[in-house]
């Protein structure tokens, strides 16, 4: 297998959901399912609490589909998990490296996975407008069934009821508003002083880090994929808030 890494397109455009590649390589994993190599895709592998995309890779000599099921990223290689549309084993053996192919994503399930992602991150922004800025962020779940995002922290439960109030209407306010949602590979200082100053303790001073701004809001290092334009989250609905053994919970969802 080639150990280059794959070169992530949807990293430099998040809403292009059609492009080429030439394959690298293709195997069948541990668990029988086929797996295709790219020398880059815009395909996102599923990680950072945001689902993997769905599609289908065209290969053109042969008039073939590949089915994607699943994406995941090992080792800075991406690996294309599905089923070859209408084909049997014997399909392996023709399958060479240096194959031009075509790729196509889910324009549905990219766009639902990217609200979602975004409105994670609007709720971060909203959290600082709402006078809780001093709860740390920490991890988040932007899949469909039961989005949250988790805070090291916690609110007063008298304060809880008025809190997640405050925060859907702030979050609804800036969607109202809407702005340009942007990213961009920067050099460390650079990338800093778009985050308030400061970067997370896991991104290295020798690396150049995504940087994903919603509005003019201050940006985070992200890897997703997010909406075009505040405006496309539509609605955030905050349904739940949580504060126990020393973190808080806020679970959301979008509406149409």
């Amino acid at each position: 297998m080639d150990n280059s890494p794959t070169q992530l397109d949807y990293y430099h455009d998040m809403w292009n959901l059609q492009s080429t590649a030439t394959l690298v390589s293709h195997f069948k994993g541990d668990d029988g399912r086929h797996v295709l190599i790219l020398d880059r895709t815009i395909f996102y592998p599923q990680g950072g609490g945001q689902p993997a995309d769905t599609g289908f890779v065209y290969i053109h000599d042969l008039d073939v589909k590949f089915l994607v099921h699943d994406v995941r990223s090992k080792d800075g290689i991406v690996l294309h998990y599905g089923v070859f549309e209408g084909f049997g084993e014997e399909f392996e053996t023709i399958l060479k490296k240096g194959k031009e192919v075509s790729l196509f994503v889910d324009e549905h399930r990219r766009k639902l996975n990217s609200r979602l992602h975004s409105a994670g991150h609007l709720l971060d922004i909203c959290m600082e407008k709402i006078g809780l800025g001093h709860l740390e962020p920490g991890k988040a779940y932007h899949f469909s069934d039961g989005p949250w995002v988790e805070y090291k922290g916690v609110i007063p439960p008298n304060e809880m009821q008025n809190k997640q109030k405050e925060l859907e209407l702030e979050a609804n306010a800036l969607i109202t508003m809407g702005g340009k949602v942007s990213a961009d590979i920067l050099p460390y200082d650079e990338a800093a002083m778009l985050c308030g100053g400061i970067l997370p303790d896991y991104v290295s001073k020798e690396s150049t880090p995504r940087i994903v701004r919603i509005g003019d809001n201050p940006g985070c290092p992200c890897g997703g994929t997010h909406v075009l334009n505040i405006s496309d989250i539509t609605k955030v609905k905050v349904s739940q808030i949580r504060s126990k053994k020393g973190l808080t919970k806020v679970y959301y969802n979008i509406e149409s």
